[in-house]
């Protein structure tokens, strides 16, 4: 049954119905769970604020006015299992508080639990609770909207290229995914053809990729936590992006990987992986707290951090194909097979400062051209470079180089690993340390640093 406010609401609107002049002034309905809240939103009037009170409701609902839906604690809208549960067409609009449930299962038409129109520009969907539905909120089109607070939850049966994404972009310039926390479903963040975009202090896990970008530009990816995804953040076809102070732990294919991304800058952000951060294997508080930062971890103190259930980590902390003019600084790449791998004709690419630790292959590239990666007197540090420093200027006397030439005729052919131990072999590597002339280009670090920069720090509470 309706109560007093709400009576009160509907005759304002029967009395602007008949033609009745009356000051427009903002009220607060609440409705209950017998009320139909479609006829409830229908009547309001912009600025509005509509209230379902604790129990569940019947969806879908469709808001083409300036007003506020939100729920008390409790509230659930329940969609009947086709299309989308919430259709948000207004500008300024306004969805909080709802645990949202039952959308359609349609991939072609996009049913979600929350979708946005290209008409609502500067729409807020915040704070709630999306669970079980195929996409959990589709900004398509819609300018200057906002995704903020909300946990959502994707479908958990099922292939996952079958189920849809945390959040979806499409078409929306100046739109900010802010501060979500999802799980399970596709892709945590999808963003395609869109710029100016802001994504900000999510947390993912158990999906895809944590953010997928496809032609995007401008952008700002910043203090983002992904965890046990298959891969961290994949930018691809994209340019002018920032992407600072993000965190992917124990991701499982790749923490970052470039495909076709320029021009951007990526810095202060860490990938950890299989043997990564010292609290890991020093759980027992067997070493000093400097220990724990720095130090190597001993092969028992590995195996016991591999047979203890550990997350294996990424194959590849950061996979470069084909991006150019990109700036890496200060980031921290550690426990991976492959700390970074560098192919398909990228150039131009700046590495200064960042931090390759306990990863089982430094770099991967294989090219007869050299890439000298320092500048201006910096290089970055690497924890398997066995150098001195006896002028203590805090760099390397003497160049570093991450690959040889055994390495580069394993890539090509891995059958030759039987030949690893053999004297001759051997050979070629002493020959090599010795003549470094005899190397035929790849990666050199002029200037490596004796010592890593700080280590980024994760934000309290950011792990999901």
């Amino acid at each position: 049954m309706m109560g007093p406010r709400t009576l009160v609401r509907l005759g304002l609107a029967a009395a602007f119905a008949a033609g009745l002049s009356l000051p427009a002034r903002a009220e607060r309905i609440a409705i209950g769970s017998s009320d139909n809240p479609q006829e409830i939103v229908d009547l309001a009037a912009d600025g509005d604020v509509v209230v379902l009170r604790r129990g569940e409701h019947r969806g879908p609902l469709r808001i083409s006015r300036r007003l506020t839906v939100e729920g008390e604690m409790g509230a659930v809208l329940v969609g009947p299992g086709q299309g989308s549960v919430v259709t948000v067409s207004a500008p300024g609009a306004v969805v909080r508080g709802l645990t949202i449930r039952g959308s359609g299962t349609n991939l072609e038409k996009m049913d979600a639990g929350v979708f946005v129109e290209k008409t609502a520009k500067g729409a807020l969907v915040e704070e709630n609770r999306i669970e079980g539905n195929l996409y959990g909120i589709y900004l398509h089109g819609a300018e200057d909207s906002v995704a903020r607070g909300n946990e959502i939850i994707g479908i958990q049966e099922g292939r996952v290229n079958e189920a849809g994404n945390g959040i979806s972009v499409w078409n929306a310039p100046g739109a900010k995914v802010l501060d979500n926390d999802v799980r399970f479903g596709r892709d945590g963040i999808y963003v395609i053809t869109s710029k100016r975009n802001v994504f900000s202090g999510n947390r993912f896990r158990d999906l895809r990729f944590a953010i997928h970008y496809m032609y995007t530009n401008d952008s700002e990816i910043t203090d983002n936590v992904s965890v046990d995804n298959a891969v961290g953040f994949a930018l691809m076809f994209s340019s002018r992006l920032r992407i600072t102070g993000n965190v992917s732990d124990g991701d499982r294919d790749h923490g970052f990987l470039f495909n076709y991304a320029n021009a951007s800058q990526i810095a202060g952000n860490m990938v950890l992986g299989r043997l990564q951060a010292a609290e890991r294997w020093t759980s027992a508080g067997t070493r000093s707290k400097d220990d724990k930062e720095h130090a190597v971890p001993s092969s028992d103190e590995v195996a016991a951090t591999e047979v203890s259930g550990a997350r294996p980590g990424p194959t590849k902390c950061v996979f470069i194909y084909n991006a150019n003019q990109n700036r890496f600084r200060d980031n921290w790449f550690e426990g991976c097979e492959i700390g970074i791998h560098f192919t398909a004709g990228s150039e131009r690419n700046e590495m200064v400062g960042n931090a390759f630790i306990r990863n089982r292959n430094q770099v991967k590239y294989v090219s007869t051209r050299y890439l000298d990666w320092s500048k201006d007197g910096r290089g970055n540090f690497w924890s398997d470079n066995p150098a001195f420093d006896l002028n203590g200027d805090g760099l390397g006397d003497s160049a570093y180089r991450p690959n040889d030439l055994v390495d580069k005729v394993l890539w090509t052919a891995p059958q030759a690993k039987v030949l690893m131990n053999s004297p001759a072999v051997q050979v070629i590597r002493w020959a090599q340390a010795q003549f470094p002339a005899l190397l035929p280009g790849g990666v050199v670090d002029s200037r490596p640093l004796m010592a890593p920069p700080a280590r980024p720090k994760i934000a309290e509470g950011a792990r999901p």
